[in-house]
């Protein structure tokens, strides 16, 4: 029998490790970033076309490389950042294993061009599924430039694994966003087939959080400082009324690298404790100084879990640094018991010339006693006679009106009863539910989630007709998302402009909204707070596999615009509602799954009243 075991040859032991490492577009995106950080680059340019599948270029102004380290650099486990294995527990850069340029050349066609500052001239190398096929001089600005074409050329099945182009361009802006914002004193700029995405100046990290998310996050942000022993640790935190119903702007850095701790990030929900819902998040960015000796970063492939010695102390000064900003920026409510404020905002204050005394108005001529007087307005009126006996005269007629036919009263009932046969009768209660009366008992309606139920089939009729019908504003409405909810925006447009929505995008990351749906005419939310709600509650249901887009957007409209709890309602619009709810497929249960309807029996009351 013949030996079976056998060493792999190169080009598929990379294709293997590629896997591993460079998972989707945004992978290689990220590693290049981190590459140019560590070759000390303060100005980096990104590119990208197809959302990453067809070019993903990086041109920096970085130390670059020598002829020798130019061909080295795509060999695997070459690295300049570790020498020795003690190495491992001082490590600073953002880089160490030497795999990610060999595994992106493994999978794509690449060319780099690099050179040193000293030097005149620098090198191009063309690499093709990790065979370099030139090499040669080539006149070029310092730094480094890498162009990765057709990624996943020669691995169809990975590349047929990937999603949609607004999907994987997400992914690519959510890497692009975390370097970014771990170095805000580097120049970064993205650009999209042809259109600049981002354009980031150096500056401070509050500047980098306010070009990334929006001139709007400028007065949401609480800064976080605490120096100890253990930590250094510094940042914003949002402020509790703009927290959102969704994840996505929670970010955490240890020494600049972006991480993902499910514990870290309990301690700054925890701080936020009786602040928010449950199911808000709060805006957070975050960075912890700490001894590379004291965590442990090779323990994932992506480098973005991390282990700590004393995780228990970081966790508790981090709660406590985050609650004393909280405190310390007036963000929780305040007693102050000696200071009465509920009046405050009545009293409008006077110049002193403008304040008058009161005066007194009086008629000189008015007597009391006077047996004729005249009035204030100049009429007679005759004088009050307390003395007088009341008269006798048509005494009779009081005998007369006892023998008239009794007229019979109107019955407020009997409206009610006659009402009652043309249209059932409902009350409200607490303004949260409707109550009915029905043969066997009551029966209980959930006035939100009927209305929701109502909302979410009717859109999707329309998200299949395409014919929602658009009530135009008054008053055009200029939206503007951040990069990653734009680009989302810009993927389900089509099936918005279905639902009733007139909009269109309006220069960078912004869009105009002339119209909602006619169904939503009667709501209290302006158009930029419907459509912000729109998006994240989208976002919110991407965990939910078995739900396609189209009812996702459904139902993410439908619960932001159905009337809430605590709404007071007419019988008119009782009546109304509750007949669109019987005319739903599935009137009995909400776009949750929870019921909508509940009825309470005869025999149930009879054995809570103990009959």
């Amino acid at each position: 029998m013949t030996d079976i075991i056998h060493l792999l040859p190169d080009a598929v032991a990379n294709q293997i490790a590629a896997g591993e490492v460079v998972q989707r577009p945004a992978s290689a995106v990220k590693e290049l970033l981190e590459n140019s950080i560590d070759a000390g680059a303060d100005k980096i340019q990104l590119v990208i076309k197809d959302a990453g599948k067809a070019l993903i270029q990086i041109v920096d102004n970085g130390c670059g490389m020598s002829v020798t380290d130019a061909r080295m650099c795509f060999e695997r486990h070459a690295t300049s950042k570790v020498k020795k294995a003690e190495d491992l527990f001082a490590i600073r850069t953002m880089g160490f294993r030497g795999e990610a340029m060999a595994s992106i050349a493994a999978i794509s066609q690449v060319e780099m061009k690099t050179r040193r500052h000293e030097d005149e001239i620098g090198t191009c190398i063309t690499i093709e599924g990790a065979q370099v096929t030139a090499q040669e001089p080539v006149a070029t600005s310092p730094g480094t430039q890498i162009s990765i074409k057709n990624l996943f050329f020669n691995t169809p099945a990975r590349r047929n694994f990937l999603k949609s182009n607004p999907v994987e361009m997400r992914h690519i802006l959510d890497e692009f966003q975390r370097v970014a914002l771990a170095h805000p004193a580097v120049f970064f700029s993205l650009h999209h087939d042809g259109t600049e995405i981002f354009n980031l100046p150096k500056g401070n990290l509050k500047q980098r959080i306010v070009h990334l998310f929006g001139n709007n996050y400028n007065e949401r942000l609480v800064p976080v400082e605490e120096d100890t022993t253990i930590i250094n640790l510094k940042g914003y935190i949002g402020k509790p009324a703009f927290a959102k119903k969704t994840r996505g702007e929670q970010f955490f850095f240890v020494n600049n690298r972006f991480i993902k701790d499910p514990y870290l990030n309990h301690a700054v929900s925890s701080a936020f404790e009786e602040l928010l819902p449950d199911d808000s998040y709060p805006l957070y960015v975050l960075f912890i100084e700490i001894d590379p000796s004291k965590i442990d970063v090779n323990v994932h492939p992506t480098k973005t879990e991390i282990k700590y010695l004393d995780e228990k102390s970081i966790y508790a000064i981090l709660k406590s640094a985050v609650k004393r900003s909280i405190g310390r920026y007036n963000i929780s409510p305040t007693l102050d018991f000696d200071q009465e404020t509920g009046f405050s905002n009545m009293i409008s204050p006077k110049a002193v010339e403008d304040i008058v005394p009161p005066s007194i108005n009086f008629n000189p001529d008015f007597n009391p006693f006077a047996t004729e007087t005249t009035s204030v307005s100049g009429y007679a009126s005759s004088p009050r006679n307390y003395d007088a006996k009341p008269s006798a005269k048509n005494w009779g007629s009081l005998y007369e009106i006892t023998e008239q036919p009794v007229v019979e009263q109107t019955s407020f009932y009997a409206d009610d009863a006659i009402l009652e046969t043309k249209q059932k009768q409902y009350m409200q209660l607490h303004n949260r539910y409707i109550v009915s009366q029905i043969k066997s008992g009551l029966m209980v309606i959930d006035q939100q989630m009927a209305h929701e139920r109502i909302l979410y089939e009717r859109f999707l009729v329309h998200l299949d007709d395409r014919k929602g019908a658009s009530q135009q504003s008054l008053f055009p409405q200029t939206i503007t998302l951040n990069a990653n909810d734009f680009e989302l925006a810009k993927s389900l447009l089509d099936d918005i402009k279905s639902l009733g929505f007139d909009v269109r995008e309006f220069g960078k990351n912004t869009l105009v909204v002339e119209g909602i749906p006619v169904d939503l005419g009667s709501s209290n939310i302006n158009e930029t707070q419907l459509f912000e709600q729109l998006i994240e509650g989208f976002k919110n249901t991407q965990q939910e596999l078995k739900l396609t887009k189209r009812d996702r957007l459904a139902r993410s409209l439908a619960k932001n615009s159905a009337i809430k709890a605590g709404t007071t309602l007419g019988q008119e619009e009782m009546n109304t509602l509750i007949d669109e709810l019987f005319a739903c497929k599935t009137p009995n249960f909400s776009t949750s799954g929870k019921p909508i309807i509940q009825t309470i029996t005869l025999a149930e009351l009879d054995k809570k009243f103990e009959k």
